[in-house]
C-alpha cells in the first residue's frame, strides 16, 4: 500500500490498523533540540480519544503515547521520531458478520476492488482510528509552531442544521463542550439533536473550522505547492471529509469582485487587509492575515438501521451493523483537522527558509 506519508521536509509516515496491536507514526525532519516528552503529546490524543462523552463511540481506549526513538534526555536529536499508541480494547467479534459483506458508506467495497482482500475488523487501515497517528505528529508540529509564534485552533462550526453564532464565540468552551463548539447555546441544541438521531439509530454530519494566527506573509508557493492547495490535500485526506473551503470559500462565487476583494492598507507600519474574504492566502502564499480552513464531514456511515447492500458473492442482502460507533465524527475530528493544518503549515514554513538569498546569508553568513 502506497500513500502513507505526508510532507516534504517535516515528513510523517503513519502505520497500524484499528484492531491491530498498535498504531503510530514516524516523524522525519524534526529539528534537534526541541524539548519533547509524552506529556506534550498526550493532551492532543485525549481530545480525540473515544468514550469521553455521550456524543462519541463508547469504545474505551486510553490512547497512551510512547516515544520509542528520536529523543535523548527530553530533547529531540534530529533523528526519526517513532510514536506508538497501543490498542487495548478491540472487540473484533462485533465485525464477524462483515467479513463478506460491504457496509454502505464505508471503504469495504473499494478496498476489495483495489487489493483483493481487506481487514474487516473496524475497517482496518481505513478506520478513523488511524487519525491517532496524525494527532500525535500534529502535537509535535504544534509545539514547534508555538515556538515560532504561530497558533492553530480548530473547533466545530455546525452539527446537522445547527450552526454556531460567532457573536457568542467563546474560546474556552471549545475544550469543555462535548461537541467542541465555541458557542454554549449551539452546543446544547446540537446535543439534543444528536440524542434524537442516536435514539433513532441514525447519525449526523457537520462542519469544523481551523484558524491559524501569527503566520507571516510569504509562506507557500505559487504553482503546485500552493499553501491552500496543500491544505486542501491534507484536510481531504481525513476520512469522512467531503469538502474543504479556504476563507469565504464557495460563498465568494456569489459576489462581485468589488465585494470580494480585500482592500490593503497600512497599520503600524505594515501592510494589512481591511477584510479577509481570502482567508489569509493570496496566489497560494500566506498574506499575514489569520488563515481560515473549513471542512465538511459526512454523517458517520456506521448506523444501526437496516441497510440494503451486497456481499462478496454478488448477492443482495440486508445488513444491520453492530458494535460501538460515533453518532457524529466532527467533535473528535476537530483535533485531527488542527493537526493536519499544523503539519502543512510547518512544512511550508520550513521549505520557505530557502526562498530568499538573504535567508541563506543570515543563516550561514560569517
Amino acid at each position: 500500500m502506497a500513500g502513507n506519508s505526508f510532507g516534504n521536509l517535516f515528513k510523517i509516515t503513519t502505520w497500524g490498523e484499528s484492531h491491530g496491536k498498535a498504531l503510530g507514526v514516524v516523524i522525519d525532519g524534526c529539528p534537534a533540540g526541541l524539548e519533547l516528552t509524552e506529556a506534550d503529546i498526550q493532551p492532543y490524543l485525549d481530545r480525540r480519544k473515544p468514550g469521553t462523552s455521550a456524543v462519541t463511540t463508547q469504545r474505551k481506549e486510553d490512547d497512551l503515547v510512547e516515544i520509542l526513538s528520536g529523543t535523548f534526555e527530553g530533547k529531540t536529536t534530529g533523528t526519526p521520531i517513532l510514536l506508538m499508541v497501543r490498542n487495548t480494547t478491540q472487540r473484533s467479534g462485533d465485525y464477524g458478520n462483515l467479513a463478506h459483506t460491504y457496509r454502505p458508506g464505508h471503504a469495504d467495497f473499494t478496498y476489495d476492488a483495489k487489493y483483493g482482500l481487506r481487514d474487516y475488523r473496524g475497517g482496518g487501515r481505513s478506520s478513523g482510528r488511524e487519525t491517532v497517528s496524525r494527532v500525535a505528529a500534529g502535537a509535535v508540529a504544534c509545539k514547534i509552531l508555538s515556538r515560532l509564534g504561530v497558533q492553530a485552533q480548530a473547533y466545530t462550526r455546525s452539527i446537522g442544521p445547527i450552526t454556531i453564532d460567532y457573536d457568542r464565540f467563546s474560546q474556552e468552551t471549545i475544550r469543555t463542550t462535548p461537541t467542541a463548539m465555541p458557542d454554549p447555546r449551539a452546543n446544547d441544541e446540537a446535543c439534543a439533536y444528536l440524542q434524537e438521531a442516536r435514539a433513532a439509530g441514525d447519525s449526523v454530519g457537520g462542519s469544523m473550522e481551523c484558524v491559524v494566527t501569527g503566520l507571516p506573509a510569504g509562506i507557500g508557493d505559487p504553482i503546485f505547492e500552493k499553501l491552500d492547495a496543500n491544505l486542501a490535500r491534507a484536510v481531504m485526506s481525513i476520512g469522512a471529509v467531503k469538502a474543504v473551503e479556504i476563507g469565504d470559500g464557495t460563498s465568494s462565487a456569489l459576489r462581485k469582485g468589488s465585494e470580494n476583494n480585500d482592500s490593503f492598507r497600512i497599520k503600524d507600519g505594515r501592510v494589512v487587509k481591511s477584510t479577509n474574504h481570502a482567508g489569509g492566502i493570496l496566489g497560494g502564499i500566506s498574506d499575514g492575515s489569520p488563515l481560515f480552513v473549513r471542512a465538511y464531514v459526512k454523517p458517520t456511515p456506521s448506523i444501526f438501521l437496516p441497510q440494503q447492500t451486497v456481499n462478496q458473492s454478488g448477492q443482495e442482502v440486508e445488513l444491520q451493523i453492530k458494535g460501538r460507533h460515533d453518532p457524529i465524527i466532527v467533535p473528535r475530528a476537530v483535533v485531527v483537522l488542527e493537526s493536519m493544518v499544523a503539519l502543512t503549515v510547518l512544512d511550508a514554513m520550513m521549505q520557505n527558509m530557502s526562498a530568499k538569498m538573504d535567508s541563506l546569508i543570515d543563516f550561514y553568513g560569517q
